[in-house]
């Protein structure tokens, strides 16, 4: 058990944003969030995996919705409470602790937020090691575990429980009813006991989002390259580095869809680089090859900073680097690779993990 707070909280956005392939919700929104419920009731505990009780019930609390609407419509909190509780109330037992659903933004920030307000602890653990687009593109539907029951909620006071027949109905309900609700609500989702989070959750996820938040911020401290710490800390690759000429982004059917277009610069120049997003980076190729691809972590940084970029920050100008990292080996399993890889999402390739396309380059 260790406490979480504000330095920890700050240097947890900057590794969730990174983690989170350019979505999970805006992190400065979900920091701040979380950072006022410290203010207000203090350090919130985080648990490891072994110290959860077999028998404990938790629940994985997250916002649901486009990320370029979560900046206009920031939840005030009392969502993620209500949400909560009306599951708690439906299922007859006390929730034990929370846990984020995936490394995003503001994902890995709403349990801190949620979890300080209401006294209760947070499980080191997440169900993706990155952030994905839909609610069935985690660790536990490969593990079986089912997301209902689960209740959305909206700023209005709206509470919507479902029970549905698989998750991949539990996500197309759930995003119609969020795209009613004004495009953005948050869940309480994926109810499960200690046992099941220690076999299908992904451990200590909080720890390394720490980890990486505190080596950009010391390495900009000593004046080193704050990037190469990244790859390190992280087995992670430089695919490119340029600056972005061209961005084509919608909002539609409750995501952020587009891609953006990046001009070489340095050893890259002359190239041109495509990411092709759903929320979340998902594919980073040139006219020539294929850099990286989803269930890996394709993620854009600052080029001066090392500070990530989301989706929704990305803007015409803005000189970065843009970096592929091993996913989680859940992911490369039939069908981990069938549920998030790259035909999923409709691109005409199969997947290759990072490492070899990498070797590739440099042979």
């Amino acid at each position: 058990m260790r406490l979480i707070g504000k330095q920890e909280i700050e240097d947890i956005a900057i590794g969730a944003a990174l983690l989170g392939t350019g979505g999970g919700g805006d992190p400065y929104i979900g920091k701040l969030m979380a950072l006022q419920a410290i203010e207000d009731n203090g350090p919130v505990k985080v648990l490891s995996v072994d110290e959860v009780p077999d028998d404990a019930l938790i629940v994985p609390s997250a916002s649901m919705g486009a990320p370029t609407v979560m900046v206009e419509k920031v939840p005030s909190g009392e969502e993620a409470i209500g949400a909560f509780q009306s599951l708690e109330t439906y299922l007859g037992k006390k929730i034990f602790a929370t846990m984020p659903i995936e490394a995003g933004g503001v994902n890995s920030m709403l349990p801190f937020a949620l979890a300080a307000r209401l006294g209760l602890p947070v499980v080191d653990a997440d169900g993706m090691g990155r952030a994905f687009p839909e609610l069935q593109m985690v660790t536990f539907y490969l593990e079986g575990v089912s997301a209902t029951p689960m209740v959305l909620a909206d700023e209005k006071g709206n509470h919507s429980l479902l029970n549905t027949v698989n998750n991949v109905w539990a996500e197309r309900i759930a995003r119609s009813a969020t795209i009613e609700m004004g495009g953005s609500v948050m869940l309480s989702i994926y109810p499960m006991n200690g046992q099941t989070v220690k076999r299908s959750g992904i451990p200590d996820t909080l720890l390394l989002e720490e980890r990486i938040g505190r080596s950009i911020r010391e390495a900009k401290q000593r004046n080193e390259d704050p990037i190469a710490e990244v790859l390190k800390l992280t087995n992670g690759y430089k695919l490119f580095k340029g600056k972005v000429t061209d961005i084509d982004r919608k909002t539609e059917t409750g995501f952020a869809r587009g891609v953006a277009t990046i001009e070489g610069m340095e050893a890259y120049q002359h190239e041109e680089l495509y990411l092709r997003f759903q929320n979340e980076h998902l594919l980073a190729e040139t006219k020539e090859k294929v850099l990286c691809m989803t269930p890996d972590l394709i993620a854009v940084l600052d080029s001066d900073t090392g500070m990530p970029i989301t989706t929704e920050g990305l803007r015409y100008g803005a000189r970065c680097v843009v970096v592929g990292l091993p996913c989680h080996p859940k992911w490369r399993t039939t069908k981990g690779i069938e549920t998030t890889g790259p035909r999923y999402f409709g691109y005409d390739v199969d997947y290759t993990p990072v490492e070899k396309l990498a070797d590739k380059e440099e042979a």
